[in-house]
């Protein structure tokens, strides 16, 4: 077994409750996940509050998209802690988090996300590279995420 962290980071001008509040609600996912237009015929279904603790996202799609769900776990304006579970092509668990952090009138945000290898992941760990492909969807989905926040 072998485990992984990917974090990216961006810095924005929108106030961190602003930013936050993209996170903090599923619903508001479509205007900056850098999954949401890979695949668009990708089932979606949302149940418990609409934001904050307690709210849970699925997802079921074709190729790169897979199935899995998202539940946030914790919720302050600090951080939002998100239980990731990827259920296809490969059953994983990935504790998911976002900081943010005030800088001058903006925010700081940074996104982590931490899984273990098992099983025949550990063998194709390498040839996935995992920090280049994850990390290059978390620079677009941040790029994404400050666009929308510095609009809205």
């Amino acid at each position: 077994m072998s485990t992984y962290t990917v974090t990216r980071s961006v810095e924005t001008t929108a106030a961190p409750a602003e930013v936050h509040a993209f996170v903090d609600d599923f619903h508001k996912w479509s205007a900056w996940s850098p999954w949401e237009d890979i695949d668009p015929t990708m089932q979606r279904s949302y149940s418990g509050p609409d934001a904050g603790v307690g709210a849970h996202y699925e997802w079921k799609g074709d190729g790169k998209v897979g199935q899995g769900e998202m539940t946030i776990e914790t919720s302050t304006p600090q951080s939002i802690g998100i239980r990731l579970a990827f259920l296809k092509p490969f059953a994983a668990v990935c504790p998911t988090r976002f900081d943010f952090e005030p800088v001058g009138s903006g925010t700081r945000v940074t996104w982590t996300m931490q899984g273990e290898n098992r099983g025949i992941m550990v063998l194709l760990a390498p040839l996935l590279r995992i920090q280049q492909s994850v990390g290059k969807d978390f620079d677009r989905g941040l790029a994404r995420l400050k666009a929308a926040a510095e609009s809205a």
